[in-house]
């Protein structure tokens, strides 16, 4: 199952492990049981202190346990953590080998802390990158804390599940038999969940905080490099963010990122926050801003209002709030929303296997996931308002060369169509004759561009242009003294990782600058 290659470096991995455990398997005669068994063996024979048993007793196969002799540990893969989910195997089984997680002590703590019965359930797809955070999550609590159990869903293998439980979107968990919530999370976002007191007692810590010199809102490319810029020059510098890393975790192929040939947005946005944290500088994940309060005069300080109650001070600020999916608001958008209604091809594209979907949205990133969902699913809808396409060449010209898609060009959307639990089809116009046309489908991928996270600033004195975006000078400095923005939320031209890092530095510099000289 596993290459030479990949058997080495998991090989080294495992040298790791310093307790011996238990790897359960129940299987049946398939054959992605007998691709499991293959896996599992590889694995069980990398390291004298894991055992292979083929005696488990789980209604779901292929799936398995990892356990510690005489203990239940709760945490079980249903499928084969291939994929994206390989790191999650990975790491469960080190943990499960007492190797210690890269976890704070505080969550640790936290976790054990956690009381009454707590049965995960998250459904899964390997292409998925938003799925490893909650695995990988909620593995660590099934293995920190007797009370937390975990399973792991490949929803691909359990097809018969995902459409009792109409899942429709990845990663989807269950808590005790419930929705408990859907899409990336990360381990500090689902104890905010479970641990209900958990966010009054952060924002009471905040609370106490002294002024920032450098206060960076934001946590995505523009806003790390302007903490790293702003912590390199010895100021005090915090970042807010209501999830480190921003837009790029949910980037799956990133090729035009100088000097790097390939990465995914969760390996940058992990190297993004490893860099900062390599600096004096002030985290504060999960605080989303809802209020500005600038310094009623020029060397005072600005105060940021978080949804947590949470009010943080500093002498500069710089917004880096990013941008988030434009939807199309329409009927039936958000009813559907995650019952059909998707805007994660690489995400949810499996869970459509078979079927027939719409993409639209006729740029680049509509158009790559039309070819990115053409070789998952039946058939592939692309609808674009404009007469032409506006995607490069070189991707229309492999959309063009698929055989299961279809272009409707020159037509606006006008509903999403359901059954009151799922998505059943698409209504749109065609603009040229005003005539209404239906497609029946079962997926509709939305794929429109950006809207830029300021409407907390609306009731603030910083000028917004016409769509919504901050307004900046050449040093990034706002209509505010003192208060810098950086990033897809300004109307810097060209939204791209490279310009939003060297947008976020310039601002940072901009704040330095503004500070020795007020």
């Amino acid at each position: 199952m596993l290459d030479d290659n990949l058997k080495n470096q998991l090989k080294t991995y495992l040298q790791k492990v310093t307790q011996p455990f238990e790897i359960v398997a129940s299987l049946d005669d398939g054959e992605k049981s007998r691709e499991l068994h293959g896996l599992l063996q590889d694995i069980s024979h990398l390291s004298d202190k894991i055992t292979l048993r083929l005696d488990g007793e789980d209604a779901r196969k292929p799936s398995f346990a990892l356990n510690r002799p005489g203990e239940d540990t709760g945490l079980t893969f249903a499928g084969i953590p291939m994929g994206h989910e390989f790191t999650s195997l990975v790491l469960a089984l080190l943990q499960v080998g007492g190797h210690p997680p890269k976890v704070s002590d505080d969550k640790i703590e936290q976790i054990k802390q956690l009381e009454g019965e707590l049965h995960f359930e998250t459904y899964f797809s390997l292409s998925c990158q938003n799925c490893p955070d909650v695995v990988q999550a909620l593995n660590l609590m099934a293995i920190l804390n007797p009370n937390v159990r975990h399973v792991a869903i490949d929803g691909a293998l359990f097809q018969d599940e995902v459409e009792e439980r109409q899942v429709m979107s990845v990663p989807s968990i269950y808590l005790n038999g419930e929705p408990f919530d859907q899409g990336r999370m990360s381990l500090e976002q689902i104890l905010a969940k479970v641990d209900t007191g958990a966010a009054k007692r952060e924002a009471a810590r905040l609370n106490e905080k002294d002024p920032f010199d450098v206060l960076v809102v934001g946590g995505g490319p523009a806003g790390a490099a302007a903490a790293i810029y702003a912590a390199r020059k010895g100021i005090r510098t915090g970042v807010a963010a209501e999830r480190f890393g921003g837009q790029v975790l949910d980037t799956m192929a990133i090729e035009n990122f100088i000097s790097v040939k390939e990465t995914e947005g969760p390996k940058l946005a992990a190297a993004l926050e490893e860099h900062v944290k390599h600096y004096e500088v002030d985290i504060m994940n999960l605080q989303r801003a809802v209020e500005l309060v600038p310094a009623a005069d020029q060397g005072g300080e600005h105060e940021v209002v978080f949804e947590s109650g949470a009010r943080l001070k500093s002498k500069t600020l710089v917004l880096a709030t990013g941008a988030r999916w434009r939807e199309m608001n329409v009927p039936g958008e958000n009813e559907y929303r995650n019952k059909g209604v998707a805007y994660c091809p690489h995400c949810d594209g499996p869970l459509f296997k078979g079927k027939r979907v719409a993409v639209i949205g006729g740029g680049n990133s509509g158009v790559e996931a039309a070819i990115d969902l053409a070789g998952v699913v039946e058939h592939v809808t692309l609808i674009e308002f404009m007469d032409e396409l506006r995607a490069d060449a070189v991707l229309q010209k492999k959309l063009a060369s698929l055989p299961n898609v279809d272009v409707i060009k020159g037509a606006r959307t006008t509903e999403v169509n359901g059954d009151g639990t799922r998505v059943t089809g698409l209504t749109y116009e065609e603009r040229a004759s005003g005539e209404i046309k239906r497609v029946e489908l079962a997926g509709v991928f939305v794929q429109i561009g950006l809207v830029p996270n300021t409407e907390w600033l609306t009731d603030s004195s910083i000028e917004l242009s016409a769509r919504g975006e901050i307004v900046v000078d050449e040093r990034g400095m706002t209509s505010v003294p003192g208060i810098f923005a950086a990033g897809d939320v300004t109307t810097v031209p060209y939204k791209q990782i490279v310009i939003a890092m060297g947008e976020g530095s310039k601002a940072a510099l901009g704040s330095f600058d503004y500070l020795i000289r007020h």
